[in-house]
């Protein structure tokens, strides 16, 4: 099981700022130790658990990168050249001899370069005589249209180092050195609940003063794109010895629990207290708009982080700490959030030392250029802000003020996966 070490990193003060949240996490979580073998076609997104190093290198051998014909650059002159073609090497086979003195040779893409030869001429910059022989340009240097033996990936260095989360091109370089299984991290174990007696799941009856929960929903398909096994604990109710227990019981069976909602100053708002009874609490409260409250500690080594319950802060806050935790736990590189430069198309003021994020859609404006403009209505609890927009505009906490024209730091929501 993932552990949380709760050594001197208790929280120190009013409120914590979004770095020093993620260096807590960076700092004290542990990875998972478990390894599996999968094979490619399971890879994409897993968590490498020991390098990939080259086995070969890429290309293989020296080939045609152009269907042409191959010659040795020592016969070319300064004019054209007629040279006879003996010979011919389609990809998938070698050529049986080295290529003559003054002779051509035909080859397609992919083909092994015949001994001898060290330029490729494209068939579409020749011409033939149809006596069997090939018109060749002047001007073309030596080397050209060949892909020399490694080129792309020397053999023996580390390609893929360990902590990689796997994507498609990833894949396509590992089945490239004909690997066909990779050791990766086993999945994260997550545990997810929402709280408050104000909820119910949707497919159950309502009560007349009850909304059906949909951060849950939210925060798993979060979870799972993060590659996380995800185990749904459903609704806890507002009572204090129930979350503690619930709490508990779930640290026991999970690498990292998740909780929305109860999380603030009310008298109902119990996941603070039930996380101190069985635990320690190590972060709450953040410098950060939407989503300042937001409560991480530990149970028996389990971290817990409990989001607000505003859906649009619970997103906020899902990235900038729920999303660091899952890849320290999962063993994964830090994956550094990295704002985009564009131009504003709207006005904004804030308040200083605190992070922000604000919906926004992108656009082309009258130039043509990209441009962002903002979700008209603020609250944190509009699902529809988070539906109809692009991403978030990250403004950082020494910005009181933003102009139309002003070049901001736009997150896109598929960035935060």
């Amino acid at each position: 099981m993932a552990q949380l070490s709760d050594d001197c990193f208790a929280f120190g003060g009013p409120l914590m700022s979004v770095e020093a949240a993620v260096a807590i996490i960076a700092a004290r979580v542990t990875a998972v130790a478990e390894t599996e073998n999968v094979g490619l076609l399971h890879a994409d997104g897993r968590i490498l658990a020991a390098d990939v190093v080259a086995p070969l290198p890429l290309p293989p051998f020296t080939n045609s990168a152009v269907d042409g014909y191959a010659v040795r650059s020592s016969d070319l002159g300064t004019g054209e050249l007629l040279l006879p073609v003996s010979g011919r090497v389609q990809a998938g086979a070698a050529s049986q001899q080295p290529i003559a003195a003054g002779h051509a040779m035909r080859i397609f893409t992919g083909a092994p370069m015949p001994e001898g030869a060290d330029t490729v001429f494209m068939q579409e910059d020749v011409k033939l005589d149809g006596a069997g022989n090939v018109l060749l340009p002047q001007g073309l240097k030596a080397g050209a249209n060949v892909r020399p033996a490694g080129e792309d990936v020397a053999k023996g260095i580390s390609a893929l180092p360990t902590g990689s989360r796997l994507r498609p091109q990833d894949l396509a370089l590992v089945a490239a050195f004909g690997i066909a299984q990779v050791s990766v991290r086993r999945r994260i174990r997550v545990a997810v609940f929402s709280t408050g007696n104000e909820l119910t799941s949707p497919g159950a009856s309502r009560g007349t003063a009850q909304q059906f929960d949909s951060n849950r929903f939210m925060l798993m398909a979060l979870l799972s794109r993060l590659g996380c096994e995800v185990a749904d604990l459903g609704i806890i109710s507002d009572d204090c010895g129930l979350l503690a227990g619930a709490l508990r019981n779930a640290a026991a069976a999970h690498d990292l629990i998740l909780t929305s909602g109860g999380v603030s100053t009310g008298e109902e708002d119990h996941v603070k207290a039930a996380v101190e009874s069985v635990g320690s609490l190590v972060l709450w409260r953040m410098a950060i708009k939407p989503g300042r409250p937001v409560a991480m500690g530990i149970i028996d080594g389990t971290p817990v982080i409990g989001l607000p319950g505003n859906p649009v802060a619970s997103f906020v806050t899902f990235a900038h700490v729920v999303r660091p935790t899952v890849f320290a736990l999962a063993g994964a590189m830090p994956q550094r959030l990295a704002p985009m430069p564009i131009r504003a198309a709207f006005s904004y003021r804030k308040k200083i030392a605190r992070r922000e994020y604000v919906r926004v859609s992108m656009r082309h404006g009258a130039d043509g250029l990209l441009e962002v403009t903002k979700f008209p209505r603020e609250g944190a609890g509009l699902l529809s802000s988070l539906v109809e927009t692009d991403g978030l505009v990250e403004l950082g906490e020494q910005i009181t003020q933003v102009d139309p024209g002003d070049v901001v730091g736009f997150l896109s929501y598929a960035s935060l996966l």
